[in-house]
Formats: C-alpha cells, structure tokens, sequence
C-alpha cells in the first residue's frame, strides 16, 4: 500500500522524515489488524516528498503544511473507527513530529482507494478476493 507523505521542508527536522514514514506505516498495519502479516509489511512503500515553503499552501497563501496520503485497495480502511483512529493518530505523528509547532489543521490525512481489481503488485492485478487470500496465506502461525 503506497503511501505519500508531502512536508514543507523544516516541519519536520532534517534526516527525522523516514522516521515519520515508518511510524505511520506502522500505525495503519496496526489499525488495520497487520502488524506481522510479512505480505503486507512487504507491500507497504511510498515516497516522501519535501518542498520548498513557496511550493505549499493553506488558506490561497504559502504554509507549512503535511499531506499524508495512502492509495489502498477497496478492502482497506472500510471500517469508522478505524478511519476515525488511523486519522486521529497519524496527525498526533506529524503534530509530534513537528516538535508541536506545525498546527494539526495544516496536516490532511486521506486514503484513496482502487478500482476493484486494479491492485497490482508484481505485475498481477488482484481482486480484494486475492488480495485476503495472500494475506491469509502470509498470516503468522
């Protein structure tokens, strides 16, 4: 599941942003019941993208600002509370991250998912059906 993590440059201390990528990454295979699962822990990549302050905006006007943004097949993040959780957390990461001075209404967090069938790892684009079964069968015993 890729995740993109967008920061003004200076929100997050320099060399501390893969840091921030791996604790939110944690914290959905967490909220989604994955931790473990090596399927999934392998299928968690993305990028991390740092521009300059006149690049980003809030308000029509340059801002610091956070985006995180994972791209999820349609099985993922489905139920409220964790929508409600992951969101919560992943804020209180960034806001943390920050050292408290990027304010948690300039850090926007949404998920964004696939056609059914269009998840494609490896070359082969998976059903949802698919893709429970190569997590089940990737399950820790």
């Amino acid at each position: 599941m890729p995740l993109t993590l967008t920061l003004t440059e200076g929100v997050i201390p320099a060399g501390q942003e893969k840091e921030l990528f791996r604790r939110l990454s944690e914290a959905m295979l967490r909220w989604t019941g994955l931790t473990g699962n090596p399927f999934m822990t392998e299928a968690v990549i993305g990028s991390i993208h740092l521009l300059p302050r006149e690049r980003t905006l809030a308000g029509l006007k340059e801002a610091a600002v956070a985006f995180v943004e994972w791209k999820v097949p349609p099985i993922a993040f489905v139920d409220r509370d964790v929508q409600i959780g992951y969101i919560r957390e992943a804020t209180d990461l960034v806001h943390a991250g920050s050292g408290g001075r990027l304010p948690k209404s300039r850090i926007w967090v949404n998920v964004v998912h696939a056609v059914e069938g269009t998840w494609g790892i490896e070359g082969v684009a998976m059903t949802s059906d698919q893709l429970v079964e190569a997590i089940s069968q990737a399950a820790p015993k």
